[in-house]
């Protein structure tokens, strides 16, 4: 007697349902999609979720390692390529500026904003995202402290709140973009903000 398949159909599409569970947790957040709002948004029905995802907090986090390689790596390749913390950061906010507009996609940033006031079943994937904004304010420190260091930041700068500020940046834009802001707007937020850096040696203030 033949057994009745299980899981997936042959033309599951797992890349495609991906990116439509990253969109739907990244319009929506974390809490307020629900299996079936997933379900419905990928194409796909609950026992196919589970099979090729496992449950909600996998496929979470597996969204979220989807947007940071998509949508999310420019603050990473900044920080790695430019020569002084100053121009990294200066790079990363003019970049936040178009990813957090995209056409056609969810306004803001999918780490800010998918997990914020969560209810304490979902308190570890608010953790998570708070841990990789933490990491990534932690990169800019160092850097800033790297260039201090080498003199092309005086001496005196406060390397944690100049990074602390540069991330409040960051995060706000995020939110401003969510709540309509558009590129020209969040440009021109990003060169403000670093009115704010000490000129590096070589660079204008």
């Amino acid at each position: 007697m033949a057994t009745k398949q299980r899981g997936r159909p042959r033309s599951f599409d797992r890349e495609t349902a991906l990116e439509q569970a990253m969109r739907a947790f990244w319009e929506h957040g974390y809490e307020a999609v629900s299996i079936a709002d997933l379900t419905d948004a990928m194409g796909i029905r609950a026992p196919s979720l589970y099979a090729a995802f496992g449950d909600k907090r996998t496929l979470f986090e597996e969204a979220i390692e989807a947007y940071v390689r998509d949508f999310g790596a420019f603050s990473g390749r900044a920080l790695a390529e430019e020569p002084t913390a100053r121009r990294a950061v200066a790079r990363m906010l003019r970049e936040a500026a178009a990813f957090h507009t995209l056409p056609g996609y969810p306004r803001g940033c999918m780490v800010i904003t998918a997990a914020t006031n969560c209810t304490a079943q979902s308190e570890d994937v608010m953790r998570g995202l708070q841990e990789r904004r933490a990491e990534n304010v932690a990169t800019v420190e160092a850097r800033i402290r790297s260039d201090i260091a080498a003199g092309e930041l005086p001496a005196d700068t406060d390397a944690h709140a100049l990074a602390t500020y540069s991330g409040a940046v960051l995060q706000g834009m995020s939110q401003q973009a969510r709540d309509g802001a558009d590129r020209t707007t969040l440009e021109r937020v990003a060169e403000l903000a670093m009115a704010a850096w000490p000129a590096g040696k070589g660079e204008a203030a």
